[in-house]
């Protein structure tokens, strides 16, 4: 069975960028939350890795913590390309 997104490094990368990003601007979850108009549990879920994100959301969460997209993609980027490759698995 295929793995979705919301389980694979990629996604566990997305988050924790995002979670570092709240951290480091000393915003609390409930701050973010209501900067784009969700509860508290929706930015818990998201740093939990429970829920997927969509580009609109990932830019809303963006402006809440002051950071502008293009800089936080570029990062992200980087830090995307720093994972290590997984080894390919021959069928024999």
């Amino acid at each position: 069975m295929k793995r979705t997104s919301l389980y694979s490094e990629q996604h566990a990368v997305l988050v924790n960028y995002l979670r570092e990003l709240r951290v480091v601007r000393d915003l609390k979850q409930a701050e973010v939350a209501e900067a784009i108009g969700r509860p508290q549990t929706y930015i818990s879920d998201i740093e939990k890795g429970k829920r997927g994100l969509d580009l609109l959301q990932v830019m809303e969460i963006c402006t809440a913590c002051k950071v502008s997209f293009p800089e936080f993609a570029v990062e992200l980027d980087r830090r995307l390309k720093a994972l290590k490759p997984k080894a390919s698995r021959k069928k024999i």
